[in-house]
């Protein structure tokens, strides 16, 4: 039997193109004698097989009075039926089976919900975004509020533990209030263990966050997700009616889109199954839900984490500074989807923005800064002991620098430089010169080195003494007195 359209392939090869059987048989790989039992038809038509024989044929009946007395499993029936002599196999009686006796279809109730009573929840996933450099796999989660069908998505690259409070969080907000239960599936952030005719084991965190917020968690059974139906059309109404064919460009773009989507299309539209606006039944849901608390929740994840010799702390293969003070220590570090706080004790020493792309560093000028002082605070050190080597007289003469005000850290730079231009015997002598003379600062020394350099000693002869006696036979010439006479 061939397909309407091999048919009408066949007739057009032979009609239009002036094929031959032979040539037709070989374009459309049909047997030649196929091609010419079609061609002889004026039109396309179904060929009635006849029915075969089968060796189950004569056991039938006896096949159905079984089942119409008990609902015998196939392999009873074909245990029974070989008692009265059928001779083939197992098949035959398992398909007859299944056709006589088929499955029946799965009935669902349709649960209702009074207004305020329960939201559902679940997880959505979509295509890989950008972010930075790199690529994640985007989430999306969904509440619903089973009564009035009002829709909140807030989209993310995790489904890890404080994203999942988080979100909880800021759809509260934005209903404006809390139901008395959330429904959720056995994910682990939500349930721990259920298994089936147990009562589930919740994660004792949301236990804590559903105190906070005045809610009681459901857990849906097992394999059975049809009983959160109402967010499970939700996802898929994300995905058909938001997502699909938007183009995401950046990660930053999709949650101020969405908010724009939820606000204008997804809770103004009439909803299929309710055929009212899930705005207008939310006016009065809203005055049945608790009201928020005070105090927003403290959704951060605490980890230990260590600092690198570098004074950085790893978290997802992105690298976050610390004060240098705190290298190579273990640190408490409170993970939040917005950002890090790292503590040192009770203390909160930084806070760091989260960064969803990879291999990146953030370094805060602070915590570098406190090294440098460290460095240069032990390099002022070393100079100041070599100035102190250069004379007993040096930290007198430092105490006189520092007594002036005259930035005594640079002048003793200043004239540790010189000792190594004029050595520092010379230096030693200029200072002490420099107390003398109470002439305090790197340039008095400069000056007194210079024209100590200058100063030339010639080599001495012998020392010759005269006597007073020698003195007095000294002759002097007569003065010539002529030129103090009076000119005319």
């Amino acid at each position: 039997m061939i397909s309407y359209e091999t048919y009408c392939l066949i007739k057009k090869y032979a009609e239009q193109d002036k094929l031959k059987v032979d040539q037709i048989a070989k374009e459309c790989h049909l047997s030649w004698l196929t091609v010419a039992r079609w061609l002889k038809m004026d039109h396309y038509a179904k060929v009635k097989q006849k029915a075969r024989s089968s060796k189950l044929d004569q056991y039938k009946q006896s096949i159905k009075g079984f089942l119409e007395k008990h609902a015998y499993s196939a392999t009873q029936i074909y245990q029974k039926v070989r008692e009265l002599g059928y001779p083939g196999s197992y098949t035959p009686i398992l398909n007859y089976v299944n056709l006589v006796r088929p499955s029946p279809a799965k009935a669902y109730l349709t649960l209702s919900f009074a207004p305020g009573e329960c939201a559902q929840v679940d997880w959505g996933s979509w295509k890989s975004v950008r972010v930075g450099s790199t690529n994640r796999k985007l989430s999306f989660f969904v509440m619903v509020l089973c009564h009035s069908r009002m829709l909140y998505v807030q989209f993310s690259v995790s489904q890890t533990m404080e994203h999942f409070l988080d979100c909880h969080q800021k759809a509260f907000e934005f209903f404006g209030g809390v139901p008395a239960k959330i429904m959720i599936d056995n994910l682990k952030s939500g349930v721990l263990r259920h298994l089936v005719g147990e009562a589930p084991i919740f994660n004792p965190r949301y236990i804590d966050f559903s105190r906070h917020f005045g809610f009681t968690p459901v857990a849906c059974a097992p394999r059975k997700g049809n009983e959160k139906g109402r967010v499970e059309r939700g996802v898929g109404y994300v995905k058909h009616n938001f997502l699909n064919g938007l183009e995401i460009s950046d990660f930053a773009a999709i949650q101020p889109a969405a908010t724009c989507w939820m606000n204008e299309i997804a809770n103004c539209r009439v909803h299929g199954e309710t055929k009212k606006v899930p705005n207008d039944v939310f006016v009065d849901e809203k005055k049945t839900l608790h009201h928020l608390p005070v105090h927003t929740y403290d959704v951060g994840m605490a980890q230990n984490l260590r600092v690198s010799s570098r004074f950085r702390v790893t978290y997802q293969t992105n690298h976050y500074s610390v004060p240098a003070k705190f290298a190579s220590a273990k640190l408490l570090t409170r993970i939040y989807p917005d950002r890090l706080c790292i503590y040192s004790g009770t203390d909160l020493i930084t806070t760091h923005p989260r960064c969803y792309d990879r291999q990146q560093d953030f370094e805060n000028p602070d915590h570098v800064k406190e090294l440098l002082a460290q460095r240069h605070n032990a390099k002022e050190q070393r100079i100041f002991a070599r100035f102190l080597a250069l004379s007993p007289l040096a930290d007198d003469y430092y105490k006189q620098l520092c007594q002036r005000k005259l930035n005594p850290s640079l002048h003793i730079r200043k004239i540790v430089a010189l000792s190594e231009i004029y050595s520092p015997d010379s230096v030693a002598l200029a200072i002490a010169d420099a107390l003398t003379f109470q002439a305090f600062g790197s340039e008095y020394i400069s000056n007194i080195l210079e024209a100590r350099s200058h100063i030339k000693v010639e080599p001495q002869g012998a020392l010759i003494l005269t006597h007073s006696q020698d003195l007095l036979e000294l002759e002097l010439e007569e003065p010539d007195l002529t030129i103090y006479e009076k000119k005319d």
